[in-house]
């Protein structure tokens, strides 16, 4: 059985990296969804938009780092 736990937890960090990968996408779409209907709503959107992708990639290092801690 341990010797699947390895390749399990490979596959499932592997998984787990897509999340935030999409999550970047998906505010990058939505930011320039908003500017392209609103422009003057640009300086408003910019700082949600720059919190959105750090919290999407530190998932993603997250992840990362975890699957060498195992």
């Amino acid at each position: 059985m341990e010797a699947l736990a390895s390749p399990i937890a490979l596959v499932g960090y592997g998984i787990a990296t897509l999340g935030p990968a999409l999550a970047v996408g998906l505010i990058f779409s939505a930011y320039l969804n908003g500017v392209a209907r609103q422009p003057e709503a640009r300086g408003l959107l910019t700082p949600f938009t720059i919190l959105g992708f750090a919290v999407a990639e530190a998932l993603a290092i997250l992840g990362f780092v975890l699957f060498f801690l195992t």
